[in-house]
């Protein structure tokens, strides 16, 4: 009788949506085949249309593996329990302030009464960061929600808002014709980056083989190339403890998913 041949193991990585699907396809999913390969196990390519979505997919625990900002972490963490295994290497993140480059404006304080462009509610960087900033400097702004980091670059270009929040990353990954009519007003101070995280269900065997495959995607000529086309400098181990400065701002603006 045949030996039943064994069911690879299947992986869905949710990409927090920060960009456009079809971007983040384009940018991720050979990542995700080189990972498959050294690991020997199916990792897919997974977003959401938008970051509310993808936080209701994240609380219900539909991913596997995730990378989301450091807000979503610190919620994740507690329910359904996503565990840190990698971050970016000798990076910070920091939110940005973008205007057009021919604007007037020099100062934060200018946008007072003004209607800004940001991702969504509770994108940490690009979103909490700046207006929590903007709050304590006891400004009144109009917050509009775009869905993506690309549409707020995009239509702060287009003059549709006079700024709109980001981060660096996704600023230097924009295209080139948006990116070279912007020009950043303000950057918030620095924390923690993005997490690579695993949903509790995965099997700690596979943990290891992934933690082991993202690390040597710094020393792999490979997988040095497929990091610099997300603007990664290197990968590193991380644990839950590194987002504690995060903690420490004492967030609350998804209380109302951890209590679902």
């Amino acid at each position: 009788m045949a030996a039943v041949p064994v069911q690879a193991e299947t992986l869905t990585f949710g990409i927090v949506p920060q960009q456009s699907a079809k971007k983040l396809a384009r940018l991720w999913t050979p990542i995700f085949k080189h990972l498959s390969k050294k690991t020997g196990t199916t990792i897919r390519f997974a977003t959401a249309q938008n970051i509310p979505t993808f936080e209701k997919r994240m609380r219900a625990g539909e991913y596997d593996v995730a990378y989301m900002n450091p807000y979503h972490y610190t919620v994740f963490s507690q329910k359904p329990g996503y565990d840190a295994i990698a971050r970016q290497k000798d990076k910070r993140i920091k939110g940005i302030v973008v205007v057009r480059k021919d604007s007037p404006l020099k100062t934060l304080a200018e946008l007072d009464q003004k209607k800004l462009a940001f991702p969504s509610p509770a994108a940490f960087a690009a979103s909490v960061l700046p207006r929590a900033k903007m709050e304590q400097e006891g400004m009144n702004i109009e917050p509009k929600y775009v869905s993506s980091h690309d549409s707020v670059y995009l239509s702060v270009s287009k003059g549709f808002f006079v700024a709109g929040g980001g981060v660096m990353r996704t600023f230097n990954n924009t295209t080139p014709e948006v990116r070279e009519q912007l020009r950043v007003l303000w950057s918030t101070p620095t924390y923690t980056p993005h997490a690579i995280a695993v949903h509790p269900r995965v099997k700690p065997e596979t943990v290891a083989k992934l933690k082991q495959a993202l690390l040597e995607m710094n020393t792999d000529p490979s997988g040095q190339s497929l990091l610099k086309t997300i603007n990664f400098k290197g990968l590193e181990l991380a644990e839950n403890g590194d987002w504690d400065d995060v903690r420490g701002l004492n967030i609350r603006l998804l209380d109302n998913l951890l209590a679902q």
